[in-house]
């Protein structure tokens, strides 16, 4: 397999009550997760036949989910081909547009605009796939003794507009830490623009207002957002739940004004509670008159298979219930 490294973002809030049990979680310095899938999702059972080359370009978050799903379908289908390239969601909708690719991993959902562009091509609109569910988390270095943070703090952290109706934070002791850290700068990591981990967080977090670019540091990948942090006693940023090391510590979040905080669990996750929840998705390009190419809906059978979710558990992400998988698939299957 070669794998090359490299609007209004929707706010997840459903409440669906589904098993996705947790099992153990620590927002410690060790952050671990072991998470069961639903018991109900259906096992894979390969079958005859698949072969072919499968191109995935898209989010850098997905990237090393996308890798290790396609090291399991290879070993079912050796004589399939697996290339994925990750250098952001924003690079999705060309590459389905341009047919340069039959998946395309977001961390974000399209935009209108990006829709209107493949629905030019196509003539009609790409099918969103519901592969996982993640929390972006906020890290800090795991010396640092803060525990949790509202909106509108965060706001006030990362941003130049306070949209959320805060004040500028410029320093730690703003925020009640004394010591060696009270008058300790902030430094702030996150993605750059290309990213759809960038857009949920701007729109989220910022309520849809501006970093602050004399401080903001931008990084091409999710893990080097955490290695950042890890290398700075005084940094602050955002990523995947899924990137968390020992290194870092994860911080609970309440909406603004809050003084609730709560960590990115599964049950938070799916309860609402946790403001920083979202689907993770891959796009598509399906006609309604035509059956998906058999390569690409094997892959994506596999992916929602209890293995398939089983491999978003081990990554770090949280598994979709099995009646999403279900509407998933539903989607793809057929004509109408």
């Amino acid at each position: 397999m070669k794998v090359t490294a490299n609007a209004q973002a929707k706010l997840w809030t459903t409440r669906v009550i589904l098993a996705v049990p947790l099992i153990w979680w620590s927002c410690e310095a060790s952050v671990a997760q072991v998470l069961t899938v639903d018991k109900a999702l259906p096992t894979y059972e390969p079958v005859s036949g698949v072969s072919g080359n499968l191109n995935s370009i898209g989010s850098d978050t997905l990237n090393n989910l996308m890798l290790l799903w396609g090291e399991a379908f290879r070993e079912m289908y050796p004589n399939v081909n697996i290339q994925v390239q990750g250098a952001g969601s924003s690079t999705a909708p060309p590459a389905l547009i341009d047919a340069t690719a039959q998946i395309g991993p977001m961390s974000r959902p399209m935009t209108g605009t990006e829709i209107d562009r493949f629905e030019a091509r196509h003539g009609y609109k790409p099918t969103e796939v519901r592969i996982g569910i993640d929390a972006l988390a906020l890290f800090v270095h795991r010396d640092n003794p803060i525990q949790g943070l509202n909106l509108q703090q965060i706001d006030a952290i990362f941003s130049s507009t306070y949209r959320l109706g805060g004040r500028p934070v410029r320093i730690w002791g703003q925020l009640g830490l004394t010591g060696d850290w009270a008058n300790r700068p902030i430094s702030l990591y996150g993605r750059n623009a290309v990213s759809g981990t960038y857009g949920v967080f701007k729109n989220i977090a910022l309520g849809g207002g501006d970093f602050d670019g004399n401080r903001y540091q931008e990084q091409p990948g999710s893990s080097t957002v955490v290695q950042s942090i890890t290398a700075d006693r005084f940094g602050i940023g955002y990523s995947g739940v899924g990137y968390a090391t020992s290194g870092v510590r994860i911080l609970a979040i309440g909406s603004a004004g809050s003084r609730d905080h709560f960590p990115p669990t599964p049950e938070n996750a799916l309860g609402g509670k946790y403001p920083l929840a979202r689907f993770l998705v891959v796009y598509v390009n399906k006609s309604p008159r035509e059956p998906l190419d058999r390569l690409t809906y094997e892959f994506l059978r596999f992916v929602t298979s209890r293995q398939g979710q089983e491999i978003v558990a081990r990554d770090g992400f949280f598994p979709i219930p099995a009646q999403v998988a279900e509407q998933t698939m539903s989607s793809l299957r057929g004509t109408p």
